[in-house]
């Protein structure tokens, strides 16, 4: 029997099977609505499209609001907070129900979330958190813990040095996310945390944001390799990333996951792909497949209802010999 959140997976990924492609096609930039719910309208800033992260993210956000009777005004930051901002002051002249966003970066917010309070309406962050001067600006996160996410990969990363049978002093480059998004922050402070603590044999020998995008990993990995040859192990903080440093190294002549371990965050279907094949070493998961879990929230928090603070989502940890298992289970 399938439990709740097995359910979600499967159908939302039945449902990105028969619509991802129209999705991908769609542009969000200046709004679009989707749902036919006339109880509830939440307004919804997605930070952009850089990463097949992101697009099962957006699927999972406008297939919930369809199901559940959830009238959902949609736009796309395209990586652009001031978008975001006009957004989310789009959405206050609307009157909505409910906003929620996933902000581009951390910092920056304060001023329209309090335009929000005054107007009365809800805010709710989902996958990325924010500082603000008033916690009370918005009512809970929805999304993973970043930091444990970037921990999680470095105890992969021991694993994967016992296997490859690796000795000694250990050359790190890392592809970071976007500059001052809270996912490169944090990521990086909890990989840095587990080296602190028990691995003073690693050195990250370079570290530069790729944006979360493939050609921006291939890009910097191709400069990493120019200035590092001698690389042991790439931590990136995406797949996508990793995906684009794949072809660099493979360019420059190296066997990824052989003469350079990789190991990566998220868990995307191609990031599966490149495991299964050796590719990538190690995956620490993300789960993108939140618009459920917001639609309940968006709910709860239209009626008055107590809620969190931080609403966590549920992952797992993956290594080579689980990838083609898993591979055909995936949903994005």
């Amino acid at each position: 029997m399938l439990n709740r959140r097995d359910f979600i997976t499967a159908a939302v990924g039945v449902a990105a099977a028969g619509g991802l492609a129209a999705c991908a096609k769609e542009d969000d930039s200046t709004g679009s609505t989707y749902g036919t719910g006339k109880g509830i309208t939440l307004g919804f800033s997605q930070v952009g499209s850089e990463s097949g992260w992101r697009t099962a993210n957006s699927l999972s956000v406008k297939q919930a609001a369809k199901w559940q009777g959830v009238s959902l005004k949609f736009s796309d930051a395209q990586q652009k907070q001031e978008n975001q901002i006009s957004a989310i002051r789009s959405y206050i002249a609307q009157k909505v129900d409910v906003i929620a966003f996933s902000p581009v970066v951390v910092t920056g917010w304060d001023a329209v979330l309090k335009e929000a309070k005054a107007a009365k309406i809800p805010v709710v962050l989902t996958d990325r958190s924010v500082e603000t001067s008033d916690p009370s600006l918005y009512v809970t996160l929805v999304g993973s813990d970043f930091t444990a996410e970037g921990e999680r990969a470095a105890v992969l990363l021991e694993k994967v040095l016992e296997k490859a049978g690796h000795k000694g002093a250990v050359k790190i480059a890392q592809l970071e996310g976007t500059t001052g998004a809270a996912p490169a922050i944090e990521r990086a402070k909890g990989f840095a945390k587990v080296m602190k603590a028990k691995h003073p044999d690693w050195k990250i020998v370079a570290s530069q944001t790729g944006d979360f995008t493939r050609a921006g990993g291939k890009q910097v990995m191709a400069a990493f390799l120019q200035a590092h040859p001698d690389i042991d192990v790439l931590f990136a903080h995406n797949d996508d990333m990793a995906i684009g440093a794949i072809q660099a190294i493979e360019a420059a002549g190296k066997k990824p996951g052989k003469d350079i371990l990789i190991v990566s965050i998220d868990g995307v279907r191609d990031g599966f792909v490149a495991m299964s094949k050796g590719k990538i070493n190690a995956i620490a998961e993300c789960n993108p497949l939140l618009g459920p879990q917001l639609m309940d929230v968006v709910k709860k928090v239209h009626a008055g209802e107590s809620v969190g603070r931080w609403i966590k989502t549920k992952e797992a940890d993956f290594t080579q010999e689980q990838a083609k298992a898993a591979l055909p289970k995936r949903k994005y």
